[in-house]
């Protein structure tokens, strides 16, 4: 069985490694753009580096697949897999903001087995084990059990008119992390509706599911992991009481999107 305790280390490590490039704690760190919009950092490719490096030492059996580095489709014969983002919420950590994380997860036969989250900004660590629920800085968390679709919280920047029911909380730039507070019942409902890499929500969705959350896509099917394409449209991560109510309202706007 891995060592659960030295897979946290290296994570917290690369938690430092980025904090320590990090302007909010005035540092300096070079980014550009690899599409528009899409940011990178050089704290990104730091912490891919190291990552790969030393996951790869602790485990050496398992495949690869991390945001930034070349996909190799050699990973798709691998039982076990490594699913990585270094910096999620680049755009929050290039700009000095604390809505960024470092996002681990182990996947096994396509199903997340271990997921850590580092937010040094934001002095939070999550860790779910599938099986043994969730943690919060090493305190058990319990997910939102919110029964009420209309009220529900929502790290969102602004509101459709069509969801003005729902309530706005504040909204890091990580989807992970935005997750994760459905987890610690700090937001009862999160939802996406574009293509998303598993890369940004394995490590998330575990601990989500560890705490009692409800997890799926867009359209209120189950998240795959270790794919041929690495992706899935949307995700939803909500209280179980209202995954329905929120799958159905959000099926015209999926269906025209996808």
């Amino acid at each position: 069985m891995i060592d659960r305790n030295r897979l946290q280390e290296i994570t917290r490590e690369a938690g430092r490694i980025a904090y320590s490039r990090w302007p909010g704690a005035g540092h300096e760190v070079a980014s550009w753009d690899k599409t528009p919009g899409n940011p990178v950092s050089e704290a990104d490719l730091e912490v891919d580096s190291f990552l790969r490096r030393e996951l790869g030492a602790l485990l050496p059996s398992a495949g690869w697949l991390s945001e930034e580095t070349a996909d190799d489709p050699a990973r798709l014969k691998n039982d076990l897999i490594w699913l990585v983002d270094p910096v999620d919420g680049t755009r929050d950590f290039v700009r000095g903001r604390d809505g960024w994380a470092v996002s681990v997860a182990l996947i096994s036969a396509g199903r997340p087995l271990i997921g850590i989250l580092a937010a040094p900004a934001r002095g939070e660590e999550w860790c779910a084990v599938a099986g043994q629920g969730a943690t919060l800085n090493d305190a058990a968390i319990n997910a939102s059990t919110r029964d009420s679709f209309s009220g529900s919280r929502i790290p969102i920047d602004q509101l459709p008119s069509v969801d003005s029911d729902l309530v706005v909380v504040n909204k890091p730039n990580s989807i992970a992390l935005r997750i994760a507070m459905v987890a610690a019942d700090q937001a009862d409902l999160v939802a996406t509706l574009r293509w998303g890499f598993e890369w940004d929500v394995a490590a998330a969705t575990l601990i989500a599911r560890e705490a009692g959350a409800q997890v799926s896509d867009a359209f209120g099917k189950p998240l795959g992991y270790n794919k041929r394409d690495p992706r899935d449209f949307g995700v939803l991560a909500c209280s179980p009481a209202i995954h329905g109510e929120a799958v159905a309202r959000l099926a015209d706007r999926a269906n025209q999107l996808k």
